[in-house]
């Protein structure tokens, strides 16, 4: 008989002016993963190295399975923000789905941190704030900001005038500056109010 999950969702990167915003759908399969050990808040609370931490512990355990969705600044100029941000996390589901599927297991729910369902026939509930209730909304919080402030320092090497290994796209004094020095690049999301 398959075995069926429930998947926790979460998304960073909603608020920055460059980069993706991108979801991460986790699933726990063993009641016995000890996942106060590995998510206990949300990711904006930890500091950088804790959240390396536990994403190091997260992509060696067994038990926990995830998967990742993005949509990028072009993707969420045309749809905008919040549409962007549902479709990061459908795609973070279908992925999720398909890792589950190998092992013979598949999603039975969704518990989603926010206020918005997603377009799946799967029954879902959103709850805000769930990355504080719920230690496996916590993990797809931190493993979403670690993917997301990766890619971010790699974008940094390609384009450093604009300091995103530091900001990670969010709109500091740093970053509104380089932008004013140098203009928007190909990864600033131009529907937003970027300072020019």
């Amino acid at each position: 008989m398959t075995k069926k999950f429930v998947a926790y969702i979460d998304e960073v990167g909603r608020g920055a002016l460059a980069g993706p915003v991108m979801a991460c759908a986790v699933c726990i399969t063993s009641p016995n993963a000890e996942l106060q050990t590995y998510g206990e808040r949300d990711s904006k609370q930890l500091s950088p190295k804790k959240r390396e931490e536990i994403y190091t512990k997260v992509f060696r355990h067994p038990n926990i399975v995830w998967a990742i969705g993005s949509a990028s600044s072009q993707v969420i100029d045309q749809k905008n923000i919040h549409q962007a941000t549902r479709l990061a996390m459908k795609l973070a589901v279908r992925s999720l789905e398909k890792k589950l599927s190998k092992k013979g297991k598949q999603i039975h729910s969704l518990v989603i941190d926010g206020t918005s369902l997603l377009d799946s026939t799967l029954p879902q509930k959103a709850v805000p704030k769930a990355d504080a209730l719920f230690p496996a909304c916590a993990i797809a919080s931190i493993i979403a900001k670690v993917t997301r402030d990766r890619l971010m320092i790699r974008y940094h090497k390609t384009m450093p005038s604009y300091l995103f290994s530091k900001h990670k796209g969010y709109g500091t004094k740093e970053h509104v500056l380089a932008i004013a020095q140098h203009g928007i690049c190909n990864i600033h999301r131009v529907s937003f109010h970027v300072p020019s």
